[in-house]
């Protein structure tokens, strides 16, 4: 079957290092046909540029804190028939491509949206969901592995995550993209509710994972902390004034505002905030909705056809995928063999266990390799039990065969 061209856009503020280490691992995607599209700030330019991959990449300088229009800014310079999105404090599975665009090969689907693993690296930070006009958000149970297609209800839409997304680039360009209105938040399910009241259908993809790592931004610290809450204030002015009936709204707002303030309160106990902090945040929250209730509701402009020319990137569409195994206590020697082999163009899972109990975390190295760390006896899913005899042996053969998938061992 001929693999459909993606572009993949990646958009990127204040955050050169990470925006490197998600762009060394795109280039092991095992997916024979993708572009990448940069749209960074002048830091996130430069670091690509003097990358080893930057030559391969279409960087689009980009110094607007708007999130919506960089997008657009990336779907305008897109080539490929599907668009793909990847927050720049994300990394993909080598298999994400290969999942995420399986649905396109039916007419019908417009959308696709994967899962998203949290900064263990085990547990799912996004799964199944849809959100509907009062942006609530409801968890869908799909049990099988398998692309699911799904029809909305009524004033509802199925929710992709904007940091593992998928489109059909003539239909998000008619529509004219992502709201610039929106500048931070939400975009992603704006853009899911247009989509459901033009009928289109979208998917839902467990296998198409990405893992989040969450750094830090002007909004939020890299422990999930917010900074400032004013940009989700107007973000959710926008988002109710365009979808939620006005008799609703005031009714929703005060639920946002409640939910939002008991987020802080948490977040005060475990010691991350002071209590004038909160109260800061809180009045931030509500300006950002005041001067979100201001915004122009403007109808969006078709995003033009692409000019440029489809830059294909240089993944590892035949690479060998293997796992690299041992005690914690040889670490040193083994990064030395995974760097190695990931320079001979292997995609290395490196899996060091300690005699522990200790859980199980998995992230993607900046030197371009995965790392699963753990006890011996300690659980990987966080639903197993504490502990568990296990030999070596045995350990790496279940550890393998519980990420073949999305490594594609």
């Amino acid at each position: 079957m001929t693999p459909i061209p993606v572009s993949v856009i990646v958009v990127s503020r204040d955050r050169p290092k990470a925006l490197v280490r998600c762009v060394t691992a795109l280039g092991q995607l095992r997916y024979p046909c993708f572009e990448v599209i940069v749209v960074a700030d002048q830091n996130g330019v430069a670091a690509i540029e003097s990358s080893a991959l930057g030559a391969a990449i279409k960087c689009i300088p980009f110094d607007e804190a708007n999130i919506s229009a960089a997008r657009n800014t990336g779907i305008l310079h897109a080539a490929g028939e599907i668009v793909a999105f990847i927050d720049d404090d994300a990394v993909p599975e080598p298999s994400w491509l290969t999942y995420l665009t399986e649905p396109f090969r039916y007419r019908d689907v417009g959308a696709a949206g994967g899962y998203v693993r949290a900064r263990n690296g085990i547990s799912y930070q996004w799964k199944a969901r849809t959100i509907d006009a009062e942006g609530v958000e409801t968890s869908l149970n799909l049990s099988a592995d398998q692309p699911v297609v799904l029809t909305p209800k009524p004033a509802t839409a199925i929710k992709t995550q904007g940091t593992n997304m998928a489109f059909r680039r003539p239909v998000l360009a008619k529509m004219g993209g992502f709201d610039p209105a929106f500048r931070y938040f939400h975009d992603d399910a704006d853009v899911n509710m247009r989509l459901a009241k033009q009928g289109v259908l979208t998917a839902l993809v467990p296998l198409a994972e990405v893992h989040h790592g969450y750094q830090g931004n002007s909004s939020r610290k890299s422990n999930r902390v917010p900074r400032d809450l004013f940009q989700i204030g107007a973000s959710w002015a926008v988002y109710l004034g365009k979808h939620c009936d006005t008799a609703k709204r005031a009714q929703v707002w005060a639920r946002v505002q409640n939910n939002e303030r008991n987020r802080l309160l948490r977040h005060m106990v475990t010691g991350g905030l002071e209590p004038r902090d909160v109260s800061a945040m809180m009045r931030g929250l509500r300006q950002g909705y005041s001067e979100g209730l201001s915004r122009k509701l403007a109808d969006l402009v078709p995003i033009a056809d692409c000019e440029d020319t489809f830059r294909r990137f240089v993944g590892n569409e035949t690479a060998k995928s293997e796992v690299i195994s041992g005690r914690v206590w040889s670490a040193k020697s083994l990064r030395t063999r995974a760097i190695a082999k990931v320079k001979s163009g292997h995609i290395v899972t490196l899996l060091m266990m300690s005699p522990t109990a200790l859980f199980h975390r998995i992230w993607f190295h900046d030197d371009g390799y995965w790392v699963q760390r753990g006890g011996l006896f300690g659980r990987s899913e966080r639903d197993s039990p504490l502990f568990r005899f296990y030999r070596f042996s045995r350990r790496v053969r279940v550890e393998c065969f519980r990420i073949h998938r999305q490594r594609l061992l």
